[in-house]
């Protein structure tokens, strides 16, 4: 039996056990990957000494509570300030197979032993061996593009190296390779079943698409109804991030996102840190059992609703029923965070421009991000000045405005949100 194989079959077992076995089997995995972290990884021990605990103490999942969050921003700081790693690398840097940088910007290493952690979620989701799957996460810089495809390629089925844009392009493929399955933003998926239709063909005739894993963005109810009744596509909505992969996977049930039984996954008060129960809102919080990367209750900064009643699938795992916003100052658009710092830092590094404002909204079924910026210097030439900005703010935050609206000084309130996010989500 294969490793792959092997793996699939342990974590889908944790994942339909009695709740309380289930607990005892994720706290067996993980003391042992706390071990590994602690002796391994300098930013763990330390963390672990400040607050006098032992990975032996943490004897359940309420124990963890004893062990503060690690945000985001603290991981950047740390990185900063003990490059490139900020000492939550955990082997040697020789077993690195590569090297991933996500917004922020933080860099993260994958283990030569990992093997697609997505793999075991792909066929629970419905991807067969055999299908033919168009990946269009992408496969630059970010772990996505390259975390699915070894998933893919690790259950059988065959990738379609996609990436992101190429639209015409993109469409062609799909038709021409008979492709089953997509795995990408649920609004990409959109524009190229629209783009199908402007060329002329009827997309649940002419393409052979079955199974959508969509992820990276909300995916509004209407458009799930859209995809199945219209186009014949079983949409499959996933929740992860770029340091954690996969953390929660929709089911046939479709009654929220299953956390996967690799992880362990917290549901905490953002101020407290403490755990809240079902129904109540609080941060997603995730410690892995990954070799590589230590990351022991990372702090995602996505603010979600859980439950922990059976479902009706057969799975015990809590699931996410909602998410409800973000912790601290950023906001994903388009598949990636876009952080007000950062939109700030571009702004400042051009003396023409003052005060700003980030508006995302949501237009036939895709985001669109409109960015207002005061003008201080009313004489600026604003052609050559919006080709810059719009070029340092796609280099910086990694994902393009549709819109930068110069305004005169003083139109925009001193306390309007620097990030508004004037979404809906139907």
């Amino acid at each position: 039996m294969s490793q792959e194989r092997e793996e699939l079959q342990e974590v889908h077992k944790i994942d339909t056990m009695p709740s309380a076995e289930r607990d005892k089997a994720l706290i067996q995995r993980l003391q042992k990957a706390l071990q590994h972290f602690y002796n391994n990884a300098p930013a763990i021990k330390e963390l672990f000494d400040r607050v006098g605990v032992k990975p032996s103490d943490i004897n359940s999942i309420s124990d963890l509570a004893r062990i503060p969050v690690t945000t985001k921003d603290q991981m950047k700081e740390m990185q900063q300030q003990n490059p490139p790693f900020g000492g939550f690398l955990a082997i040697p840097p020789e077993q690195i197979a590569r090297i991933y940088m996500s917004p922020g910007p933080l860099y993260e290493p994958a283990a030569r032993t990992a093997a697609g952690g997505a793999r075991g979620w792909l066929a629970e989701a419905g991807f067969q061996p055999g299908d033919i799957v168009m990946n269009s996460f992408s496969y630059h810089l970010v772990p996505a593009g390259l975390g699915v495809d070894d998933g893919i390629v690790a259950m059988g089925a065959t990738v379609m190296p996609a990436g992101i844009g190429n639209t015409d392009l993109q469409v062609q493929i799909m038709k021409d390779l008979k492709v089953t399955g997509y795995f990408g933003t649920p609004s990409f998926l959109w524009t190229l079943i629209k783009r199908a239709e402007e060329h002329g063909y009827d997309f649940r005739r002419d393409f052979s698409l079955k199974v959508a894993v969509l992820g990276a963005e909300m995916v509004p109810p209407s458009m799930k109804k859209t995809f199945k009744e219209d186009y014949g596509i079983e949409p499959v909505e996933n929740y992860g991030t770029a340091e954690l992969g996969i953390v929660g996977l929709e089911c046939s049930a479709n009654q929220g996102l299953h956390v996967v039984g690799n992880k362990v996954v917290e549901f905490v008060d953002p101020t407290t840190g403490e755990q809240v129960g079902p129904g109540e809102p609080g941060e997603i919080v995730v410690t892995t059992f990954e070799e590589a990367y230590a990351l022991v209750r990372f702090g995602t900064g996505d603010l979600a609703i859980y439950t922990d009643e059976p479902c009706p699938c057969g799975r015990t795992s809590p699931r996410i029923t909602r998410i409800v916003g973000r912790v601290g100052d950023s906001l994903k658009v388009r598949g990636m965070f876009v952080h007000g710092g950062q939109v700030g830092q571009v702004v400042s590094s051009f003396p023409e421009l003052g005060n700003f404002q980030a508006i995302i909204e949501r237009f036939e079924q895709r985001d669109h991000l409109t960015i207002n910026v005061e003008l201080v210097d009313e004489k600026a030439d604003k052609a050559k000045l919006l080709d810059a900005f719009n070029k340092s703010f796609q280099d910086k935050c990694r994902v393009r405005a549709d819109k930068v609206e110069f305004l005169a000084k003083g139109s925009i309130p001193a306390d309007a949100k620097k990030l508004d996010d004037r979404r809906t989500w139907d």
